[in-house]
C-alpha cells in the first residue's frame, strides 16, 4: 500500500522525501519449505519539481526498501510546474500498458488521483492536477508512465522554439 504523505508540507528544494508505493512478496518452494524474497517500489522527490522511481529487491523489506530508496536517487528527473502547483497542458504518459493521463487544475482542486499516481504527483511538487489511469493497473508501470507523463511536459517557450512559430 501506498505511504500517504501530509499535503502541501513545505521543505527546502534538494531535500528528498521517499515515499514506499508497493512491497511485494515473491516464494520459492526450497527443500526445507518456501524461502520468501521481497521488492520494493519507491519514489523520492523533493515537492520542489525533482522526483525519482526506484525498485529494490532483497530477503527482508528494510533492506529492499533501503535499495530501492538508493535506486531512486540515481534516477532523480526534473519536472516542469507551472506556478509552482500545475502542469503546463494535458498531457497522456504511457509505460507498457498502462497510461495515465494528466489534466491541469484551477488553484484549490487537489491531487485527484489514485495512490499509486499520487505519491509521485505529491513528491513532485504537484498541488493541483486531475488524472485518469487507463490499461494496466501495475503500480510499476503505473508510476514510470506518471514519471513519463511528467517529463513529456512542454513550457510554451520551447514548443515555440522547437516549432519556429509563436504560440498566442
Amino acid at each position: 500500500m501506498a505511504e500517504r504523505q501530509k499535503p502541501l508540507e513545505v521543505q527546502a528544494p534538494g531535500i528528498y522525501e521517499e515515499a514506499v508505493v508497493k512491497v511485494n512478496r515473491c516464494a520459492k518452494v526450497m527443500k526445507g519449505g518456501r524461502r520468501f524474497s521481497f521488492s520494493a517500489l519507491v519514489v523520492v522527490g523533493d515537492r520542489h519539481g525533482s522526483v525519482g522511481i526506484g525498485f529494490g529487491k532483497a530477503k527482508e523489506v528494510p533492506s529492499a526498501v533501503e535499495k530501492g530508496v538508493k535506486d531512486a536517487r540515481k534516477n532523480i528527473a526534473k519536472v516542469r510546474l507551472k506556478e509552482s502547483r500545475t502542469i503546463e497542458h494535458e498531457v497522456t504518459g504511457r509505460f507498457g500498458a498502462a497510461r495515465v493521463r494528466l489534466i491541469p487544475a484551477a488553484p484549490g482542486t487537489g491531487i485527484i488521483a489514485g495512490a499509486t499516481v499520487r505519491s509521485v504527483l505529491e513528491l513532485a511538487g504537484v498541488r493541483d492536477i486531475l488524472t485518469r489511469s487507463m490499461g494496466s493497473n501495475n503500480p510499476v508501470n503505473l508510476v514510470k508512465a506518471t514519471l513519463a507523463g511528467l517529463q513529456s511536459v512542454r513550457t510554451r517557450r520551447s514548443a515555440e522554439a522547437l516549432r519556429g512559430v509563436e504560440i498566442t
